[in-house]
């Protein structure tokens, strides 16, 4: 099975995106635009209020999202880590490629299907956080790793099971190269997956050891997950993963090793990752540092405002929310309320209403603040609450801010980037 995923297949993956048309399927765009390419479109640099977009449209901000790429470029390396953002946040290729240019590693990917995605666009080197187990999924990516030598491919283990299972999969297919796994880490009893125990990630190690098929290229885990995290907790927990690092290290288990990887990191806790990774001891092998966070490109106006890092280390600087959802008020049956056409089908809902932001009159005046809120979300409605006072007619667009990014690309196949002005400069396709 040949298989071609290198740098020049990705260009010209990305290429083929630029080529695609504008037809029913990708929601928002000028209905005039049906025909054109991608690139054609982007072209023409429309703008985003006055240009034939229909509501509801979800846009990125340009300045904003070169801003957050720059940011986490500079802190990553300002703190000596290597970077492989959270790929499953945007599922956006485009997205990849550019992170990459801003200095990172590869891409993180939580699934069989977003590995595929990424390699079909000449991602070279992904760090999978989970365990691989399903057997199909492993035979392509033995396939992937045996025609691509240049590939670099990683992923967690945390249980004897599940090395067992990967090594029959991986050995029916008479795999060549052997995959990396890194033994996971569990946050906490109660937390998400990992082993629990030193002792436990000790026995999945010496599994690894017993195979032909498995290499063990390190540890990881994810201090998100953390029962009651606060910085003391977090903090600590990162300080046994580095811990168990060392102590693999002087049990031998790293001597095949050009590099031992290190890995944790979530978009709440990255501070705490760079504090205790730069603590790391000397080990028999340059030691991996490996920040995964990921929702950092389009930040957002709810959950990661709040708890982003920055807030606790503001001299390093500040994220920006990039995401803006354009919606039209299409009824105002009383002085108290009134609904927009964008619902659940459009915005992230799960872990905070949308934020309205700012109002653009249907009369082409000035955007002025909201002063509304959003109440509720049906599957194509926004409930906005209203005061008796406030200025809000039906025709009128209002920009909402969203929370939670991974639930907000999911819900759209393509994402115009806009400058200051409205001025769609590019197109953002995503593959969920």
């Amino acid at each position: 099975m040949a298989l071609d995923n290198g740098p020049v297949h990705g260009r010209e993956a990305l290429a083929e995106l630029a080529g695609e048309r504008v037809d029913h399927r990708f929601k928002g765009l000028p209905p005039d635009a049906y025909g054109l390419t991608l690139a054609e479109l982007a072209g023409q640099r429309r703008n985003l209020f006055t240009d034939g977009f229909a509501t509801p449209v979800l846009a990125l901000s340009a300045e904003r999202l070169e801003h957050n790429l720059k940011l986490m470029e500079t802190y990553a390396a300002r703190h000596g880590l290597a970077f492989a953002p959270h790929g499953k946040t945007s599922m956006a290729p485009q997205l990849f490629h550019r992170q990459i240019e801003h200095g990172a590693w590869g891409i993180t990917l939580a699934v069989p299907h977003q590995v595929w995605v990424a390699r079909a666009f000449g991602i070279g080197r992904i760090f999978l956080a989970n365990e691989l187990v399903d057997a199909a999924a492993l035979r392509r990516l033995a396939a992937e790793l045996d025609a691509d030598p240049e590939f670099r491919f990683v992923c967690y283990v945390d249980s004897v099971r599940g090395v067992e299972l990967m090594d029959a999969a991986l050995t029916e297919a008479g795999a060549e190269r052997p995959v990396d796994v890194v033994v996971e880490l569990g946050a906490g009893a109660g937390a998400r997956t990992g082993a629990r125990t030193e002792a436990d990630c000790a026995a999945v190690a010496d599994a690894v050891a017993g195979t032909r098929t498995l290499r063990l290229a390190g540890v990881a885990g994810y201090e998100g997950e953390v029962p009651d995290a606060d910085p003391e907790r977090v903090h600590a927990w990162l300080r046994r993963l580095v811990a168990l690092a060392a102590d693999f290290d002087r049990a031998g288990r790293f001597e095949s090793l050009d590099e031992i990887v290190l890995s944790a990191g979530g978009s709440a806790w990255f501070d705490a990752v760079a504090d205790v990774f730069a603590e790391v001891p000397g080990l028999s092998r340059p030691v991996l540092k490996l920040l995964r966070s990921g929702a950092y490109v389009s930040h957002d106006d709810g959950h990661y405002r709040e708890v982003t890092p920055f807030n606790r280390v503001p001299a390093e600087g500040a994220l920006e929310p990039a995401f803006r959802l354009w919606t039209q008020v299409v009824s105002r049956p009383s002085a108290e309320q009134a609904f927009a056409n964008a619902g659940k089908r459009d915005a992230a809902y799960d872990l905070d209403l949308p934020f309205a932001q700012v109002v653009r009159p249907a009369d082409g005046g000035p955007e002025r603040p909201a002063g509304i809120a959003v109440s509720g979300l049906s599957d194509q409605h926004a409930w906005l609450r209203t005061g008796p006072g406030a200025e809000l007619e039906v025709g009128d667009w209002v920009g909402l801010g969203l929370s939670h990014p991974c639930t907000s690309f999911d819900k759209w196949q393509l994402i115009p980037v806009a400058e200051a002005d409205g001025t769609v400069v590019d197109y953002i396709r995503t593959f969920f």
